[in-house]
């Protein structure tokens, strides 16, 4: 059986992967785009994300989509509220319409990018096990069905345990000491008025010292919230999550003294929880120029969600790397070359921002680091968080 060969191959279609192929697209250039989901419905892409002015709104742009982004921002949520443990409201924020940092479900968005990409393009079904280089900038790519294909470009834009990254890089995401465990609360204020006014009409942010519960407001009326706990690696693998009431018992032990509007959050949430460990690579993860591979994204540059950078980042890069191929026609290593010098020194920002975000979030006077953080001036935590 031949191998098919594809100029340019992205390995996962992502929110990264489907804006590089987008925007080469608007140029011209075609790309073959391989990922391991059976179709676009496979897994729910639940969750909202804040596209920055600065990083995600200028990939949409790039992409030829800002305007029907803003068809699906979903108006009021940027607003903000910090609670202490008790529920006592230390800062409550409204959305005051600027266009900043607007929010749009990651579904919508992915819907849009998928949208954008002619049918074929993407190849559903295609989960990539290994690559080896073959020589001169080329790899060839081997699929878990016993299918391969060669390329003269690959980008790893494969997320957190990306297979594409050890052709470059010896680095794997470590735990963080953060773990979350999701849950939903639908159709909020019909069902659940408490805490839908609990949240308000944005993202809520209700801490105590190592842990936490991160809520947000979708755009069809729910309630998603990420309960954060410091705790070891091993803590969730102690839960049964099949046993849901159980599961919501292990969970809130650990929010004893907790405001019982605040405890609710989980307590009445409806359907499976859903557990989380976080994880990072290196603040500064970089590697030598590699011959005809790249990644973006995750692969890259795994973070924690406490910046909200990742979705951002991963629209960025996808975009940056699509117009410097353009930019470069014939000389794909001087194109990676640039693209690579602008999204290390990005990201090694962006990484540190997570982290401490994370530090300030849960550290021992939560949640004063966080309201200080919002009003003195100091470098600003998102309200996106981790998605399903």
């Amino acid at each position: 059986m031949s191998t098919a060969h594809h100029p340019i191959a992205i390995v996962g279609a992502g929110l990264g992967g489907l804006t590089l192929a987008r925007v080469l697209r608007v140029h011209g250039v075609e790309a073959a785009v391989f990922d391991l989901d059976a179709s676009p419905a496979a897994r729910t892409q639940g969750g909202m994300l804040d596209i920055h002015d600065d990083s995600g709104q200028v990939a949409l742009r790039a992409a030829g989509l800002y305007d029907a982004f803003l068809t699906h921002v979903h108006a009021g949520g940027q607003a903000t509220r910090v609670l202490d443990k008790d529920a006592r409201v230390l800062l409550d924020t409204p959305d005051d319409g600027d266009g900043g940092r607007p929010e749009i479900d990651r579904g919508e968005l992915r819907r849009l990018l998928l949208g954008s990409i002619p049918e074929g393009v993407i190849r559903w079904g295609a989960k990539v096990t290994g690559a080896r280089p073959l020589g001169g900038g080329r790899h060839e790519v081997t699929l878990e069905d016993g299918g391969s294909f060669t390329t003269d470009l690959l980008i790893g834009a494969d997320g957190a345990w990306s297979r594409v990254r050890p052709l470059v890089s010896d680095a794997r995401p470590a735990y963080t000491g953060i773990s979350f465990v999701e849950a939903d609360l639908p159709d909020a204020d019909v069902r659940h008025p408490v805490s839908a006014e609990v949240v308000g009409g944005g993202m809520l942010f209700a801490l105590g010292a190592g842990r936490g519960f991160l809520a947000h407001r979708e755009s069809d009326g729910s309630l998603h919230v990420y309960t954060a706990v410091e705790a070891p690696e091993e803590w969730l693998d102690g839960i049964d999550f099949t046993d849901t009431e159980t599961a919501k018992q292990a969970v809130l032990d650990h929010f004893d003294g907790w405001d019982k509007s605040l405890r609710a959050l989980v307590g009445d949430a409806e359907g499976t929880l859903v557990p989380r460990r976080i994880h990072a690579l290196p603040v500064g993860h970089r590697w030598d120029r590699t011959p005809g591979v790249t990644m973006l994204g995750d692969a890259a540059h795994l973070m924690s969600p406490f910046a909200g950078e990742g979705a951002n980042l991963a629209l960025i890069d996808g975009a940056d790397l699509g117009l410097a191929l353009v930019a470069h026609p014939g000389d794909t290593e001087a194109a990676v070359a640039a693209y690579e010098e602008k999204m290390f020194a990005r990201a090694e920002r962006s990484a540190a921002d997570s982290a401490q975000g994370g530090a300030v979030l849960f550290r021992a006077d939560a949640p004063q680091g966080l309201v200080d953080m919002f009003t003195g001036g100091l470098p600003e935590v998102s309200g996106s968080v981790p998605s399903a």
